[in-house]
């Protein structure tokens, strides 16, 4: 069970995001944890619930509000996904996500920057924490690294062979995340193989690149971003390759969100990221493991 201590530096870091949040006219959305269908990915094995999954993530019942005018949105929500449990994983997570129209990822990245910082600092100046700013300095800008730019820097080959031989993740996992966000400087690693595009529109001037990134800090992956993919007919595509990698691995795949499909034809242009609080929570109070700074674990219910 979490500590006193910990759970008033749980509520702190909390109340400092949706303060960033408040600030920025961004609406705090409520969105259902209980859903009909997910998008499919085969990194990810939902939970069930008679004929409904829990919610893996908020994103897209987040887009479908996008789709529908609000132009910035964000939500703090538990997020639940099976076989995730470590120093770092739990299977019931909080996460953060936020999305805003009329941006990219590079301006994404920009507020990403600037709401670390910003809980950062207000935490400092309370008393509850012994150092905040831990492994996030505040008087130099984050690093960024292109996924090509760290593979050459830190790993056997190059990210296009490792996608080649199946072993892309082995090689970032053991040989790269290591050396990210070190010595009190965040990293953000960007421009990914459009392979592992996700959710993410495509660099136009570079097709075989995502505009997607993800944020380092002290070797833990804290959050992933990318520009919006707003085409429905490439979408359909990815969701169906996804599923047909899920039948590969003996795993039934869900339908195709199809109302999600059906709202990227009013979707504006837009850039959306999800962040692990727990893990952010950790960063702040220098925790361990993840176990320290939620209420329960799960061997403990």
């Amino acid at each position: 069970m979490i500590s006193g201590l910990r759970l008033r530096q749980r509520a702190a870091v909390f109340r400092a995001v949706r303060l960033f949040f408040e600030e920025r006219d961004y609406l705090e959305a409520d969105t259902p944890l209980l859903l009909p269908v997910l998008a499919p990915e085969r990194w990810i094995e939902p939970f069930t619930a008679g004929d409904l999954f829990l919610q893996t993530s908020p994103e897209l019942c987040m887009k479908r509000l996008l789709a529908a005018g609000h132009a910035r949105l964000y939500q703090i929500c538990p997020c639940f996904r099976k076989g995730e449990r470590g120093g770092r994983h739990l299977p019931e997570f909080s996460m953060l996500e936020w999305y805003r129209a009329g941006i990219d990822y590079l301006a994404l990245m920009d507020e990403c920057e600037e709401l670390v910082k910003s809980v950062a600092l207000e935490c400092s100046a309370r008393k509850l924490f012994a150092k905040p700013a831990g492994c996030f300095r505040l008087d130099i800008p984050f690093e960024r690294l292109t996924v090509a730019e760290a593979f050459g820097k830190y790993a056997r080959c190059d990210e296009n062979a490792a996608l080649a031989a199946g072993c892309y993740e082995e090689v970032m996992v053991e040989e790269v995340e290591p050396h990210l966000g070190k010595g009190g400087r965040p990293t953000f690693l960007y421009d990914y193989p459009a392979g592992l595009a996700s959710l993410a529109r495509r660099k136009s001037e570079e097709p075989a690149l995502a505009e997607r990134f993800e944020l380092y800090a002290d070797g833990i992956e804290l959050a992933n971003g990318f520009s919006e993919l707003t085409d429905p007919v490439e979408q359909r595509c990815r969701f169906e390759e996804e599923r047909r990698l899920i039948l590969s691995t003996g795993r039934e795949p869900g339908p195709i969100p199809e109302r999600f499909l059906a709202a990227l034809h009013d979707m504006p242009e837009a850039a959306g990221i999800a962040l692990g609080l727990d893990r952010l929570v950790m960063l702040m109070t220098g925790a361990a493991t993840i176990d320290e700074v939620v209420c329960f674990v799960p061997e403990e219910l």
